[in-house]
Parts: structure tokens; sequence; C-alpha cells
């Protein structure tokens, strides 16, 4: 489809990218032009309808949220600039927000921290604002550090013949965002999908908007189990697809890896990560498109570009990833970088950042069925579990 700069007004991507109290910026028009050429492909590849607006704007029309300039839509990530140089910083965990002080080098800090955290940035160079971020373990990127990457496949088993998505078992290790996406649509083509998450830590999304949750995660089967457990070894061992996103190293160190756990024939793991499988920086996706460089145009400077648009944007690339690889028949091991996949949508061209269109406030998605409660599927997917493995090779 041709999508035009009208295209990106009325989707709400214009509308929630810019100065809080500046017009909409159309610059990145073109990256609705790629979404929309991603979800054709889905659409020929998994046999239904996305809507590439409501993926990319849904989160922040159920949230209401509004363009703010360097504050994210979100609220939690701020861009910054250093003596030479800009960058982004997400506190939205509470061990974040507790670094502050060792951050700025301060005893302690006021319950807002951002002045304070801009003023020590402002007099200091990019390079040692992103040292001191990483030792810290904070959610931070340089302004364009990440350079556009495809998805990165290996062979990790036998294939199959080649499969769409129907009645096939998906294991979701992921949280958040961009997983849980990949697993929806995979949901939504006719896989099984298991939503796995540890009792004592599940998926922080089910404590915020329940809509966002419901939407991402209505259709799967919610398995709760400890990720030592041999119950959940027994779930990955039986699984078509397995989707996670830990930071690299994390599950492999409990034995749950593509290397560690047989599968069926045709098995695909998918790794969604922040930075790639050779860093251990965390990353949410408005820092992660800061560090593809996907960001709007002021005369200020840059500018967030949409909510957390890397999230959206790599379930959409992952989702696409897992069918082209059914199509090949599997056996395989996908690795897909969120700061790689914003790099890839910054590459595009920019427009001018004016249009005399008038930007369409996001819209929000048709309301979801419920999502299931925490583990409320335990005993069917035990069942399914038996039942595959009771079936002979």
């Amino acid at each position: 489809m041709n999508l035009t700069g009208a295209d990106w007004a009325s989707s709400g991507l214009a509308w929630l990218t810019g100065l809080s109290d500046g017009p909409p910026d159309h610059s990145r028009a073109a990256v609705l032009t790629r979404a929309d050429g991603v979800v054709a492909e889905l659409t020929r590849l998994l046999g239904f309808p996305v809507d590439v607006a409501s993926i990319l704007t849904g989160r922040a029309a159920l949230l209401g949220l509004h363009r703010n300039g360097r504050v994210s839509a979100g609220g939690a990530t701020r861009l910054l600039p250093t003596r030479d140089g800009w960058w982004a910083l997400t506190l939205s965990r509470a061990d974040d927000i507790d670094a502050v002080p060792a951050l700025v080098e301060a005893d302690s800090v006021p319950d807002d921290p951002w002045p304070v955290i801009a003023q020590w940035s402002a007099r200091r160079h990019i390079d040692e604002v992103l040292d001191r971020a990483t030792l810290l373990d904070l959610p931070a990127a340089r302004l364009g550090e990440a350079a556009p990457l495809p998805p990165a496949v290996r062979t990790s088993g036998p294939p199959t013949e080649p499969r769409t998505a129907r009645r096939l078992l998906v294991a979701d290790l992921s949280s958040m965002w961009a997983g849980p996406l990949c697993g929806q649509l995979l949901a939504t083509a006719g896989a099984t999908v298991v939503k796995v998450e540890s009792p004592s830590r599940p998926d922080g999304t089910r404590s915020g908007n329940a809509a966002f949750f419901d939407w991402m995660n209505h259709g799967k089967l919610s398995y709760a189990v400890d990720f030592d457990s041999n119950r959940l070894r027994a779930l990955l061992a039986v699984a078509d697809v397995v989707i996670e996103g830990s930071r690299p190293g994390v599950l492999p160190r409990r034995g749950l890896s593509p290397e560690s756990l047989p599968g069926p024939a045709g098995r695909i793991w998918l790794r969604i990560t922040g930075h790639g499988s050779d860093s251990q920086r965390p990353a949410f996706g408005d820092d992660a498109a800061v560090a593809g460089g996907l960001v709007g145009v002021s005369a200020s400077g840059p500018v967030f570009c949409a909510d957390a648009i890397a999230d959206p944007l790599t379930g959409l690339d992952a989702a696409l990833a897992v069918a082209h690889s059914l199509q090949r028949g599997g056996g395989e091991t996908i690795d897909v970088a969120m700061s790689a996949v914003a790099a890839t949508y910054a590459a595009l061209p920019t427009a001018s950042s004016e249009s005399p269109i008038p930007a369409r406030q996001p819209q929000a998605p048709p309301p979801s069925p419920p999502a299931s409660a925490l583990g409320a599927d335990n005993a069917v997917v035990e069942a399914l579990v038996q039942q595959r493995n009771s079936v002979p090779c």
C-alpha cells in the first residue's frame, strides 16, 4: 500500500510526535509506510488482516497519552543533552530510581530527580554519562548508537515442511509489549499461545492498564510456573515456537535454551533483546528507539517519536521473522534487537516536520476479551504437554 503523509497524520503517530506545546511532527511518515509493508507481508503469510495504525498507537489511545517533546509519551523516559551529544534515560523500575543518587554522584536527590539529572548530564561528555549509566544497569542509550540490522537467524535443529501458525504450540516467556505482541499475532493466526509467567514475578503490565494487558494477552493460556521448574522445561521441549525477552544469558544459565533443550523438528526459538545478543544492557521501547536514532525533529533538537515506538515495531518485525522461518521449515534460532529494528526504520528518508494536514488523535483498538488470570490455565497447559509427549514420533 502506498501510504502518504495524510496516513501518518490520520494514524495518530503525528499527534504523538513533537513538542508538547508545538505542532505535530510529520518528519517520520516513512515509518508508517514500511510498517504497513511488514503488515501486508504478515497478512499474506499468516492469513489475517492487521491494523497497523492500531498496533502502533493503540497503547497511547488506551492510556490517553499525548506528545511531550523530550519527555516520552508514557513519562518514564527523558531525552537529555550532554556536552557533546544526546542520550535517553528510562526510570520505570524502582531499582532505576534508587540508582539515581549514584548516577549523579550525590548522597540524595529530590522526589523529582530529573532536574538534577539534567544538570549533571549537561556538564559531562556523552561517553562518561553512558559509561556510568551502564555501570549502574540503567536503561540508557546514546542517540543513534545502533546500526540497522535484520534479525539474526541460525540453524538450531532439523526443519519440517513449510507451515503456517495454525495449530502450533507457542510458549511466550516474554513480557511488556514487543514479545507479547508477537505472541498475540501468532494467536490471531491460529496458534495456541501459552503465556508463561513466574508466580513471584509476573508480567509487569498485569498491574498496569487492564485494557492494554487484555489487548496484548487475550486468548492466550496463562501458565504460572517457576522458571527453574521441570514443568517449564517440559513445555519448552514440546513447543513449536518459543518467545523470550530476557537479557542474553539469563535463561541459558537455567538450562533454558535451544542448545540445552531438545525440541520438536522445526522448533523456532525467538529471542528479543534491547541491544543484541552480545549486550547485557536493559532497554525499553523509548530508549531503544533513541538508540536507533528513531526520533522526531524540532528546531531545538530531537523529540520522541510516538509512544515507545521500538516496542510495536519490534513485535511486528519479530512476528514476520517467525512467519518467514515457518515458510523455511523452522529449526532456527532468531535474535531480534529492538535498537536495531529502530535503526532500520530511522534509516528511512525523513520529510518536513510541518504539514498542513491536521493530525488525528490516536484511536483506541476495539475492546478485547479479558486475558486469563495468572495461572488460570495451568491444568490445560499440562494436559497439552502430556498429550504431545504421548504422540508417537
